[in-house]
C-alpha cells in the first residue's frame, strides 16, 4: 500500500543585510589632508550604520603618496575582505580617491564585479554593477587621470621655475631650519654636524661614526657631502619620474641643475667643506679590501627598509655559530630602524632549492633567479629573470630539532655526571 506523507512548505529564509563597507585615502600627511581624512571616515562611518538593510563591515583607510594599489595596506586588506565573501560593497568619495591610473582602477573594478562586489562613487553617482557602470567609469577615470596629470605639471612648473629664480623648496636638514625660503643655522643641531666633519677629518670612517652618533650611514654619507653645509645649493638634484607612481629619481643628466653660491650662512666653513671632498675623493681611490662572496651576496633585499642582506656568523659560542643572513640597517642601527629579521643560511639554500625544484646548486641558482626580497617575517619572495615569482613561509627550527643523536647522549651524560656529584 502507498504511503503519502505530506510537506510542508520551509519557511522562506530572512533576507540578509548588506555588508557595506568603505574606503577613504588622502595623498599627504598635511594637517589639512589629515582633517578631510577623519571627515570621510566619520561620514561614511554613520552613514553605513545608519542606513537600514545594511551591515558595518568597516572603513579602510590609507594616508598615502600615491594611488597605486600596491602602495596602500588598507586597499589590499579591503581586497582580501571581499575576496573572503566578507563584503557586499564599497563606498568611495570618489574615482581620485579609489585610484588615478585607469588601468589599476578598472583592475580592481573587474576583480571585484568577477565575485559580486558593488563599489558606489559618490561624486559621479557610479554603480560598477550596474549596465552602464564600467563605461562610465572609464570614461571619468580617464577624465581624473588627466586631472591629476595636469595638476602635477603644473606643480612641476612652479618648482622648476622657483629653482631657475635660485629659490629651494622646502626640505627639512640636519642643522638648519627652513622659512621664507631661506636655510638659518640651528644651534641645537649644528654641533652634531660639526662632530661628524671633524670625526671624519680626524680618520674616521662613516661606519664608525654612525655607530657613535646614532645616525645612519647613509645619512652621515649625505650630510659630508651635502653643499648646504658650505652656504651652497645645488638645486633639482632628483626630480619626479611621473604622476602616478610619484617616484624620485637622482637627476642624472636628465634635467638643468641650478648652483646657487653663498645662498646662506654656513655651518662648515668653506675651507673644511673642500677638505673634507678631498678626503672623500682620496678614500675613494684608495684598494678596496677583497671581500669573500657567497651564493646570496648581494641577492637578498629588505622589504621593510629596502637594504640588502649581508651574511654573519650568529651563535651565542663556538659550537653552535652558524652563517645566517641579515639586514645590513638592522645589523648597524638595530631593530627601532628596522624591524627585520636574521635568516638561517641553511634555510635560504632549502628555501631556493624548492623555489628552483632541484638540489641547491650556486650556479643555477644565480642564472635562474634575480633577487630574493624578504616582505615579512618568515616569508621570501624569489623573483626570477624571466619575470615569474614565488613566495614561500620558513621557519626557524629550533636547537632542539637540530640536535644530532650524538649531541643527545653527550647532554645525557652531563647530566648523569651533575646528578652524581649532588
Amino acid at each position: 500500500m502507498r504511503e503519502i506523507t505530506r510537506v510542508e512548505p520551509a519557511c522562506p529564509p530572512l533576507p540578509r543585510r548588506k555588508r557595506v563597507a568603505a574606503y577613504a585615502r588622502v595623498s599627504s600627511g598635511k594637517d589639512a589632508m589629515l582633517h578631510s581624512l577623519s571627515a570621510q571616515v566619520s561620514y561614511f562611518s554613520n552613514y553605513i550604520q545608519n542606513h537600514p538593510g545594511w551591515e558595518y563591515a568597516g572603513v579602510f583607510v590609507d594616508e598615502a603618496i600615491t594611488g597605486t594599489k600596491e602602495a596602500r595596506p588598507q586597499f589590499q586588506r579591503m581586497l582580501a575582505e571581499c575576496r573572503a565573501g566578507k563584503i557586499d560593497m564599497i563606498l568611495t568619495k570618489a574615482i581620485s580617491r579609489f585610484a588615478r591610473n585607469t588601468i589599476t582602477l578598472l583592475e580592481s573594478v573587474r576583480e571585484l564585479k568577477s565575485i559580486g562586489v558593488d563599489v558606489y562613487f559618490e561624486e559621479q553617482n557610479i554603480h560598477t554593477l550596474s549596465g552602464a557602470g564600467e563605461l562610465m567609469l572609464t570614461v571619468f577615470a580617464a577624465f581624473a587621470q588627466e586631472e591629476s596629470r595636469s595638476v602635477s605639471e603644473n606643480c612641476k612648473w612652479r618648482i622648476r621655475h622657483d629653482f631657475e629664480k635660485g629659490r629651494p623648496t622646502s626640505r627639512k636638514v640636519l642643522g638648519f631650519s627652513f622659512k621664507d625660503g631661506k636655510y638659518t643655522p640651528q644651534p641645537e643641531e649644528m654641533d652634531i654636524v660639526k662632530r661628524v666633519f671633524d670625526d671624519y677629518l680626524s680618520g674616521m670612517g662613516t661606519v664608525a661614526i654612525s655607530k657613535k652618533l646614532q645616525l645612519s650611514r647613509n645619512r652621515i654619507s649625505y650630510l659630508l657631502r651635502n653643499e648646504k653645509y658650505a652656504g651652497d645649493l645645488l638645486l633639482q638634484k632628483t626630480y619626479t619620474a611621473d604622476h602616478i607612481s610619484k617616484k624620485t629619481r637622482v637627476n642624472d643628466d636628465v634635467l638643468p641643475m641650478y648652483y646657487v653660491r653663498n645662498s646662506h650662512i654656513p655651518i662648515i666653513d668653506r675651507a673644511r667643506y673642500d677638505h673634507v671632498q678631498a678626503e672623500i675623493q682620496r678614500r675613494a681611490r684608495l684598494p678596496r679590501p677583497e671581500y669573500r662572496t657567497y651564493a646570496f651576496t648581494s641577492m637578498i633585499r629588505c622589504g621593510i627598509c629596502g637594504a640588502s642582506y649581508h651574511r654573519k656568523m650568529v651563535g651565542s659560542s663556538p659550537k653552535y655559530r652558524k652563517p645566517a643572513w641579515i639586514c645590513t640597517t638592522f645589523d648597524m642601527e638595530g631593530k627601532a630602524a628596522c624591524a627585520s629579521q636574521q635568516i638561517p643560511e641553511v634555510i635560504l639554500e632549502a628555501k631556493a632549492a624548492e623555489a628552483l625544484g632541484i638540489v641547491f646548486d650556486e650556479k643555477i641558482f644565480r642564472q635562474k633567479i634575480k633577487e630574493i626580497q624578504v616582505p615579512a617575517h618568515n616569508r621570501l619572495v624569489f623573483l626570477f629573470h624571466d619575470g615569474t615569482t614565488e613566495t614561500c613561509e620558513w621557519q626557524n627550527p629550533s636547537r632542539r630539532d637540530s640536535w644530532t643523536p650524538e649531541m643527545r647522549e653527550q647532554a645525557r651524560q652531563r647530566l648523569k655526571e651533575r646528578k652524581g656529584r649532588l
